[in-house]
């Protein structure tokens, strides 16, 4: 709705004038917000370089120690490999001398061993359980 002018021209220039200082405020507060929204994106900007090179750095960390855990992981089976196939080469070297060997003769049930028994050997002092750690995960409630 357009506004009236007044009849007094006093009163009109007063509304001119309070036209245009309305659009020098509004271009001046227009202008400190566009050079706050432009302080605040260099800003933004800034911590999102950061957090991206932070970011950038624990994923190397973590790669590393992906890389390490995987090397380990290659040697153990290799070794549990190794351990695997000597265990095969033995159980078949026993195999095939029991198969070469000829079967004693077996003893009857009622005949009593001449062989004397050796003494059991000294247990071994048995070491200290360690304490038992201290679980972090809350308990179930019983």
């Amino acid at each position: 709705m357009p506004t009236r002018k007044p009849r007094n021209p006093e009163l009109s220039k007063a509304v001119d004038s309070l036209n245009d200082a309305a659009q020098h405020v509004r271009n001046a507060v227009q202008g400190k917000i566009d050079r706050v929204r432009g302080a605040a994106a260099a800003e933004l900007s800034k911590a999102k370089a950061a957090a991206l090179e932070k970011t950038g750095i624990a994923q190397a960390k973590v790669e590393s120690v992906l890389n390490k855990a995987e090397a380990r992981l290659h040697k153990v089976i290799a070794k549990a490999q190794k351990a695997l196939d000597k265990a095969v080469r033995q159980a078949e070297k026993r195999s095939a001398a029991n198969t070469a060997a000829p079967k004693a003769p077996a003893k009857p049930v009622g005949a009593k061993s001449t062989a004397r028994k050796s003494p059991a050997k000294k247990a071994a002092p048995a070491k200290k359980a360690a304490p038992a750690r201290k679980s972090r995960a809350p308990q179930a409630a019983a």
